[in-house]
């Protein structure tokens, strides 16, 4: 995807921090929280509740068929039972442009937004939900395209309109100018108010009062902003903390060695590889018309091996790229350090749940050996080590968090991390990233993680081999030929009452099989924060 580039990291938090006038002495003052949000939705605060779960659903028909929109019709029938829907990233493919919010989320989640279901025009900047979906941003939502390919992809438009979707790659004139679409799609974008209004703003919306101050006040039907590109919620006992991973998943610098110049070369040639696979692939397609149902899927396969290839090659070249001065947001990791300790000192929080785009543990064909999956996972246990010395005994055995929930990877999966060594142990870990994009299959290797941990006293440094992690349920493409399965999938996850509490998790199946829908159920699983029940 050489057409496709990604903001620094600086440039994404610099740019987001403008946008929501971040820590602007006209809001400072007033003592609002811009990372906290309070649910008015006319509803009881419960400690039994539901809300269902999303993740990178952003794209148009697939060669004919529509998976998002046949998600949304499923979800749409849980509508009264739940309170709202989380979306774990990656709103629009594939370059998070404008353009494409229309097609690729207002169309299919028409039901949800106020004036959506009557067909009236809604311009991406001024959607208002009658159902809450709170997003987090995905790795698409920050793309950018080059602008010669934007004027190509003009000029191709009648091709591509004769072709109907079979070549359509979701790519117009843009992609998100660093973030932009997505911001003013969701966010309170107050950089665009004027001091008159921005005060009657304020007075208007942030009149909420929770423990940290001031801060928004999420209106269903109403007002449907959020304060941050990272931010927190309550409801029923339960913190919600929601975080943008882009901005804390880079590699580590390469180190100045031998072993560092190794590493270099293996991943120079692994690029080389990837151009081989990928030229390969793209020959492999440019013989097949879309003629027949068997030939468009031939063509499906095809084009999401060679998305598995571009982002394999995305990752080694920002290793490679990584010896250049490595952003770390530091501020966003400290703000869930702390606010993780005030919820388990708070008496009125009985649980935690964070959810974000990238998944520190996946069995996903290509995600585990990634070095972002890593850096995420070591940021994360970072952030969860320092937060069990601060509370100490307070949390009794539990994790530090209740549940995680995560996308990127084109999948339904159920993980739980044994003894890590960290506080990131006896966690329950669910990726729902199978909502819409093309769907992955899970790794030859199969369903348990493994990583390498030091081993042995301080007169010798050794390392060995042990197991992290084990898939409980993966759900993704499988199958071949006319016994292919891609079933896409969405979560509803119905909280209970009690300290700690329990949640139960029902997956929702649209299988596209032999050129058809198949709606299924599948079982419910239960989770809860106990260690003893994961021994």
């Amino acid at each position: 995807m050489g057409f496709i580039s990604e903001p620094r990291i600086d440039v994404k938090i610099r740019k987001m921090a403008e946008r929501v006038r971040w820590r602007d002495p006209a809001i400072a003052d007033r003592g609002i929280d811009q990372t906290r949000l309070v649910f008015d939705d006319g509803k009881p605060d419960t400690p039994e509740f539901s809300f269902m779960v999303i993740g990178d659903s952003g794209s148009g028909p697939h060669r004919g068929h529509n998976p998002q929109r046949q998600i949304a019709e499923q979800m749409f029938q849980h509508r009264d039972e739940c309170r709202f829907v989380l979306h774990t990233g990656d709103v629009i493919y594939l370059v998070g442009s404008s353009e494409y919010y229309p097609k690729n989320f207002i169309e299919p989640y028409r039901e949800f937004l106020v004036g959506g279901e009557t067909g009236k025009a809604i311009a991406y900047d001024q959607m208002v939900f009658a159902f809450p979906i709170l997003p987090v941003p995905g790795n698409h939502d920050y793309y950018d395209l080059s602008p010669f390919y934007g004027l190509a992809a003009q000029l191709m438009l009648p091709v591509r309109r004769l072709l109907q979707s079979h070549v359509d790659l979701d790519v117009g004139w843009h992609g998100s100018y660093q973030g932009r679409a997505y911001a003013r799609a969701f966010l309170d974008c107050l950089k665009d108010r004027l001091p008159g209004t921005l005060d009657q703003h304020l007075n208007e919306h942030y009149t909420a009062k929770t423990k940290s101050g001031a801060c928004l006040r999420y209106q269903p039907g109403h007002f449907t902003r959020l304060p941050n590109r990272y931010y927190s919620f309550r409801m029923g006992g339960i913190d919600f903390f929601a975080l943008d991973s882009n901005t804390f998943n880079a590699p580590s610098p390469l180190p100045d060695s031998q072993e560092g110049d190794a590493y270099r070369r293996i991943l120079e040639k692994r690029l080389e590889q990837i151009e081989r696979d990928k030229m390969e692939v793209s020959e492999a397609s440019a013989k097949l018309t879309p003629d027949s149902p068997d030939t468009v899927e031939q063509m499906d396969d095809l084009q999401a091996k060679l998305q598995q290839l571009d982002e394999v090659e995305r990752d080694i070249l920002k290793q490679l790229a990584s010896n250049e001065m490595t952003v770390v947001d530091s501020e966003q990791l400290n703000w869930l350090e702390k606010e993780l300790i005030e919820s388990w000192h708070d008496p009125d929080a009985r649980g935690r749940i964070i959810y974000f785009h990238h998944p520190p543990y996946v069995t996903e064909a290509t995600k585990w050996h990634q070095a972002q999956t890593l850096m995420v996972r070591r940021r994360l246990r970072r952030v969860l080590n320092d937060v069990a010395k601060a509370i100490g005994s307070l949390s009794e055995g539990r994790s530090i968090v209740d549940l995680v929930l995560n996308g990127h990877a084109h999948c339904l999966e159920h993980l739980q991390t044994v003894d890590t060594g960290h506080a990131d142990a006896y966690t329950n870990w669910i990726i729902c990233g199978g909502s819409g994009y093309s769907l992955r299959r899970q790794r030859q290797e199969g369903p348990e993680l493994t990583e390498l941990m030091e081993a042995g006293d301080d007169a010798k440094e050794t390392f060995i081999e042990r197991s992290v992690a084990k898939s409980k349920l993966y759900v993704g493409r499988k199958g071949s030929g006319s016994q292919k399965h891609r079933p896409y999938s969405f979560l509803r996850i119905d909280v209970k009452a009690g300290n700690p509490p329990r949640f139960v998790v029902r997956p929702f199946i649209s299988d596209w099989f032999e050129h058809r829908w198949v709606n299924q159920v599948l079982d419910p699983f239960e989770v809860c924060a106990l260690q003893s029940s994961l021994r």
